[in-house]
């Protein structure tokens, strides 16, 4: 059976926070399409599948502002609450629910869906990407959680939400970082192209404090990260050639152990490599050095 994906038909089923009709209300204000309701604003909950972690406090007083002078004009998706009766989960809508606690609204209009606890996870994690509300972090993070457990893959993503699929590529890299890394991307320090300029090199720890404590471009931080890179890959020094003395006691061991042997000394110490090429080989070195 083909898989069924809920983000074509999302904006249907929720509306949009800017200018499109609200749920329940045809354009031009026709019969309403949905029924809708209200209910107290403390029977509403958060979801524990919201994926979304930090709610930007100007953006939603801007919104708390809006709903001051207009109400809220989207109704919040809900389903029923599974263990509170009579109250409800929110599914999509935790910005406006927040918003309108700032503007003291005593009821908020709800639309009631009997959903699954997957549909509700699904719809979540669109509904925050498709709103564009997320951070970087918390938009791969949906990604890959949408692609793990809703077989998505990079171009299905692309198609029903909306996005081209480098942008999608270039997020899911993001949480190759290192956690400190992927928190300065998070709080807005550190920007995902800045993020993407230090990705997979040793010290990106490092640089991305640098660039921030320096406030540098993304072209700098580019400019940086290849000056790292060239670092990495320069040919290294050849060694130091061995003395006399050293080639010596390599032949002595050499015919001694009938092997191949080989010292490495720095000044201080160093190693002593015996080269074998069979398990018989071994066996009789292991003997050689018992006796």
């Amino acid at each position: 059976m083909a898989k069924r994906h809920l983000g074509r038909g999302l904006s249907a089923l929720l509306g949009g926070d800017d200018g499109e009709a609200p749920i329940g209300q045809q354009p031009g204000g026709t019969a309403p399409v949905a029924a809708t309701r209200t209910a107290p604003i403390e029977f509403l909950h958060p979801s524990a599948m919201q994926p979304r972690v930090a709610f930007d406090d100007d953006k939603l007083e801007q919104l708390a502002q809006s709903i001051r002078e207009q109400g809220v004009l989207q109704p919040i998706l809900v389903r029923t609450h599974r263990t509170k009766t009579d109250e409800f989960e929110i599914v999509a809508g935790e910005r406006r629910w927040r918003a309108a606690q700032k503007a003291q609204l005593h009821e908020v209009p709800i639309l009631l869906k009997d959903l699954s606890d997957r549909d509700t996870l699904e719809i979540a994690l669109i509904e925050n990407v498709q709103r564009q509300d997320l951070n970087p972090i918390e938009e791969a993070r949906a990604y890959r959680r949408l692609m793990q457990e809703f077989a998505y893959t990079q171009e299905t993503l692309s198609d029903h939400i909306g996005k081209s699929r480098p942008h999608i590529a270039n997020l899911l890299r993001l949480l190759e970082l290192p956690e400190v890394v992927r928190e300065m991307i998070a709080d807005g320090r550190l920007s995902a192209s800045h993020a993407r300029a230090i990705l997979h090199l040793p010290n990106c720890i490092e640089l991305a404090q640098a660039i921030v404590a320096k406030g540098l471009s993304v072209r700098d931080a580019e400019r940086l990260a290849q000056q790292k890179k060239a670092k990495r890959f320069k040919t290294a020094k050849p060694p130091r050639e061995k003395d006399a003395d050293t080639k010596a006691l390599e032949r002595d061991l050499t015919a001694k152990l009938g092997l191949k042997t080989e010292i490495q000394f720095d000044g201080k110490g160093g190693a002593l490599t015996i080269h074998y090429q069979s398990l018989e080989q071994l066996d009789q070195l292991i003997g050689k050095l018992g006796q």
